[in-house]
């Protein structure tokens, strides 16, 4: 086959599947962003982006934890592309835009060793507040240990808010870095009680009823369970 004829086959070869396929396009750009803030919305957050970089492998997306009030913060300052926030704050509702894509429930732990199995919401106000410390006036053994959240954290704000009712969390609680991490402590000790996203609650501790009815994906759908609240994505523009 001489050149001329083998250049003639490419070229025609070569239109034929432009008429196949259309018009060549080139590939998109990279595209990267991250998404930073309540650690609550981690797990999700990152289903989503997994299911999301299926369709579209050139936009990679890191989802980074840090709180409610570090997304907000990093949102507005414009210093990612989207702020993760269980928890938007009166005076940030002006300026932040906020899309809730899923309901959550405000889980209260204990040591699956202990008795307890509900509690009332003016029981978890006195426990928290460190007026009621002792277990046995609430049917368990020893002494309660109140395991809290960091400030600055959304599930923290939303239980004070529902619990606290502007009351402070007892001095003596220990606080968290993040929901795992309560987890791991109160599934560490029997005397230990503590708060954590319904989405963290694994076989090593046991979510109590409050007002008998206990977090279930049910019970928060239906707005029944007492501790329920909805999560945000929050950027710093109109939708």
């Amino acid at each position: 086959m001489t050149m001329t004829l083998r250049v003639w086959l490419l070229i025609s070869l070569s239109a034929l599947l432009i008429a196949c396929t259309g018009t060549p396009t080139l590939p998109p750009e990279p595209v990267h962003f991250t998404v930073a803030g309540s650690t609550t919305m981690t797990p999700l957050l990152t289903e989503l982006v997994e299911a999301y970089q299926v369709h579209f492998p050139q936009v990679s997306i890191a989802v980074e934890g840090g709180g409610s009030r570090l997304g907000l913060t990093q949102a507005r300052g414009g210093n990612v592309a989207l702020g993760a926030s269980s928890w938007l704050p009166s005076e940030d509702e002006a300026t932040l835009w906020a899309a809730p894509v899923a309901l959550d429930g405000i889980a209260v732990i204990v040591h699956p060793d202990n008795p307890v199995t509900g509690l009332t919401l003016t029981q978890l106000l006195e426990v928290f507040a460190g007026r009621l410390w002792d277990w046995t006036e609430l049917g368990g053994e020893g002494e309660v240990q109140v395991i809290s959240r960091e400030e600055g954290s959304g599930t923290r704000a939303a239980f004070e808010t529902r619990v606290m009712e502007g009351q402070r969390v007892s001095l003596t609680a220990l606080i968290m870095p993040g929901s795992q991490a309560v987890v791991d402590y109160v599934a560490a000790h029997p005397e230990a009680i503590g708060y954590v996203s319904m989405g963290y609650l694994s076989e090593k501790v046991r979510a109590l009823a409050v007002e008998g009815v206990r977090p279930a994906p049910e019970t928060v759908k239906e707005n029944a369970y007492h501790l329920t609240r909805p999560s945000s994505p929050t950027v710093v523009s109109g939708p």
